[in-house]
């Protein structure tokens, strides 16, 4: 640990705590007391650290008492250990590759640029971390940056915005006022909780499907957490209802060391069956997003309930086989 971030470590130590003894210091920091005094007087008489050695405790403290005389006692500015500039520099190149909308690159810049100055590395360790840290993104949609900042800014101050929508459900286009709540990160894909005023009830809009956004300076309607998760964050997946309903999937063992490690449903219920298998049950609202979820396990998953859910499977299933027919196979070639 270098003399530094033992300064910085002290001051954590000591701010945290009423007192902290000499012993605990030394043991903290791994120096002997004739370097902890050196670095105690260090803070002192250069940085004008109110340290004092309170016996009545039995160890050191900062002096928050009494009139303060001289400069104010502060750090040097902002500073990392080489370990802590590595794991920024990660940090980076992750939020890098995950931004596909270019939101935080640019805020980004400066700060990796004085990062690499600090690491003085002629190795160019960004560069390092591109090349030894890859990150794929599947199914990551586009969006507009003016239109994510104009959601952005339009949520933090509580105003309204008039959007024009494209729903590529119905493929329809309507422009709609909305008072903005909060934005989700689902799926490499960002969505936008919304109260719609054109509708009169929540939505969760997606945001590559907003056309233009224009922040109208009007107080947003405010919406409660508790009913954002209720009608919003109850069910399984992005689409949202209030009408709950649980879904019991049974898994085979061989896929069952998969999805007994995976998160469905912040309320998903799990547990290991006697074969080795694995029950899942997650609550849905609509069973669009589940439905796609569970097809791609094929065989190995299996619905046990409700009914419902168990014909909508059985439907695509059908709905399959009868574009894609089984080839006949001819008797030369069973031979």
């Amino acid at each position: 640990m270098s003399g530094m971030e033992r300064i910085y470590r002290i001051d954590q130590l000591l701010a945290g705590r009423n007192a902290v003894p000499r012993a605990e210091l030394m043991e903290k920091l791994g120096v002997s007391l004739a370097t902890l005094k050196r670095d105690l007087a260090y803070m002192k008489d250069r940085l004008h650290a109110p340290i004092v050695f309170d016996r009545d405790l039995g160890g050191y403290r900062f002096e928050h008492t009494g009139a303060r005389i001289g400069p104010q006692y502060e750090l040097p500015g902002l500073w990392f250990s080489a370990e802590e500039i590595h794991a920024l520099l990660t940090m980076q190149h992750l939020l890098a590759n995950l931004d596909s909308g270019g939101l935080l690159g640019p805020h980004i810049q400066p700060l990796l640029a004085r990062l690499s100055g600090l690491l003085g590395s002629a190795d160019n360790p960004a560069e390092e971390m591109k090349k030894r840290i890859r990150i794929e993104t599947v199914g990551a949609r586009r969006f507009h940056l003016s239109h994510f900042q104009a959601v952005g800014s339009a949520m933090l101050r509580r105003k309204r915005l008039l959007i024009r929508y494209h729903a590529r459900g119905s493929n329809e286009e309507t422009e709609r006022e909305i008072s903005p709540q909060r934005l989700i990160y689902y799926r490499d894909n960002w969505y936008l909780d919304a109260w719609c005023h054109l509708r009169d009830d929540l939505r969760a809009f997606s945001l590559d499907a907003v056309q233009a956004a224009a922040i109208v300076e009007k107080k947003a309607k405010e919406v409660s957490e508790k009913r954002l998760d209720q009608v919003l964050g109850s069910g399984y997946g992005i689409f949202s209802g209030e009408h709950v309903t649980w879904a019991t999937l049974r898994f085979t063992p061989e896929r069952a060391r998969w999805v007994a490690a995976e998160k469905w449903h912040p309320d998903q219920v799990g547990r290991v069956l006697e074969d080795g298998g694995y029950e899942l049950k997650v609550p849905y609202t609509d069973d669009r997003e589940l439905l796609m979820d569970v097809l791609k396990f094929g065989a190995d998953c299996e619905v046990v309930a409700p009914d419902e859910l168990q014909a909508r499977v059985f439907a695509e299933l059908s709905r399959a086989l009868g574009k894609y027919p089984t080839p006949t196979i001819g008797r030369s070639e069973l031979i």
